[in-house]
């Protein structure tokens, strides 16, 4: 069975036993988290697409661990004006496992 999740301002696809990267949640490494924005679930044809959400449609998962990406760097410049500024940072993010998804 998949589902589609919303967290983070992003929607990731997602089936049991998945391992995914996304923007930091809180909570400790080991504890489950549960998401309730599912957007839709199903497999095959029998797909149910909810508007926005899917009632009482939830995604279990468990806290792998808390971490940050690599450098992104930010490098702006305007020719022939002599300006340019370099910036970069680190994102945070949390690793997940999907352990359930209850349609």
């Amino acid at each position: 069975m998949h589902a589609v999740i919303k967290t983070g301002g992003k929607q990731y696809r997602v089936a049991e036993g998945d391992l995914l990267k996304v923007e930091k949640l809180e909570g400790e490494i080991g504890s489950t988290i549960e998401f309730p924005e599912v957007l839709a679930v199903g497999e095959g044809d029998s797909i149910k697409v909810g508007s926005p959400t899917v009632a009482g449609a939830k995604v279990k998962a468990e806290i792998v661990e808390h971490g940050k990406s690599k450098k992104v760097i930010i490098f702006k410049k305007k020719r022939r004006k002599g300006f340019a500024k370099k910036q970069g940072h680190r994102q945070l993010f949390t690793s997940i496992k999907i352990q359930e998804i209850k349609a």
